[in-house]
């Protein structure tokens, strides 16, 4: 079995190179309480590479414009279309700010206008690792109130051929797991957890 590597998209538009801890955090954790043979460096691909379509997981993320170029279009979708999964998270935790609306009317304009959409908390990548029974834990970034103040109950997702390809969050995972692995000692409980989830969904789903 090949070892996984945790991929991040470059994207031409926007400020893609967002929570520079967090994979090496993530990967940590996969160590942690995974069999999964791990690639410990992360990978940054360009959106328009061939490359992309070695990955069989993706992080893109941001707080400005996501405008994709129609070649940058062409390689998400057929990617996402041939078995690839890409969790997309937005750092401004805002349904109104700029990378949320963008981004979801770049998926309007790729995939579709109704292609993304809420998933239930009894969807299996809450409980195909780790329990999470009443669906995406919080962050402590909704807590604080910035963003638009709000604590999103659900995750979105387009869905191709029964198992999700798009995974987004409105919940700025990316800054919360965004931290250097050894302060997981002082948290009461290790806040990376569902993106143990997440990878293992994307690996097996």
């Amino acid at each position: 079995m090949k070892p996984f590597f945790f991929t991040r998209i470059q994207y031409t538009s926007g400020d893609w190179d967002t929570d520079q801890r967090m994979p090496s955090n993530l990967l940590h954790s996969l160590v942690e309480y995974t069999t999964l043979p791990i690639d410990q460096k992360e990978k940054v691909v360009q959106l328009s590479s061939p490359d992309l379509f070695k990955s069989p997981f993706c992080y893109l993320s941001g707080h400005k414009l996501v405008e994709f170029s129609a070649q940058e279009r062409d390689h998400f979708k057929r990617y996402v279309q041939n078995g690839g999964f890409v969790f997309v998270d937005d750092c401004n935790h805002d349904v109104d700010g700029l990378f949320a609306k963008s981004f979801e009317q770049e998926m309007g304009r790729t995939f579709g206008q109704k292609a993304l959409q809420k998933i239930p908390n009894t969807h299996p990548i809450y409980t195909c690792f780790f329990k999470f029974e009443e669906g995406p834990p919080t962050t402590s970034f909704e807590l604080n109130g910035w963003g638009d103040d709000l604590v999103h109950d659900y995750l979105k997702a387009i869905i191709v051929n029964g198992r999700i390809g798009v995974l987004y969050s409105n919940k700025d995972y990316g800054c919360e797991w965004d931290y250097d692995f050894r302060n997981k000692r002082f948290l009461a409980e290790d806040n990376t957890k569902f993106g143990v989830n997440i990878i293992t969904y994307a690996l097996t789903a």
